[in-house]
């Protein structure tokens, strides 16, 4: 089992490390998923999904795609576009992915952080925690 810290991580090159080893076989557990960052001009990336999840956008409400809006459950939707979940093993791989809001105690293993993904020296970004407050997520 892989025990992966999301604080200050790109969720996108955290993502497609977690995706790697779930279509491996392994087990993943993601924790503080609500300190992940989107890079990228904050008003622009509030936009996208304010309108992901509009009716103009989405057309009939009952056919359309679900945006989660609590933390832990937006980031296991962005991994989940990273694996063929049209095909069984993927389907499976899903399943043994879980995302974590904070540091539970009943996570254990070693605790890994992802190098690659780091937020570095960037200047704009959003944390999912601001996405998901601003899409209505109620703490």
């Amino acid at each position: 089992m892989v025990v992966i810290n999301a604080e200050n991580a790109r969720i996108g090159r955290l993502a497609t490390h977690v995706a790697k080893e779930l279509l491996k076989g392994g087990e993943v557990q993601i924790i503080n998923a609500e300190k992940a960052i989107i890079s990228g001009n904050p008003v622009d990336i509030h936009a996208k999904y304010l309108e992901k999840r509009s009716f103009q956008y989405k057309g009939e409400p009952s056919k359309s795609p679900k945006w989660p809006k609590a933390p832990h459950l937006f980031v296991r939707r962005l991994i989940r576009g990273m694996l063929p979940r049209k095909k069984a093993k993927g389907r499976v791989a899903y399943k043994r992915l879980k995302v974590y809001v904070g540091a539970p105690e009943t996570v254990k293993g070693e605790v890994r952080v992802i190098k690659e993904a780091d937020k570095g020296a960037l200047n704009k970004y959003v944390t999912i925690r601001e996405l998901c407050r601003l899409l209505g997520h109620q703490e």
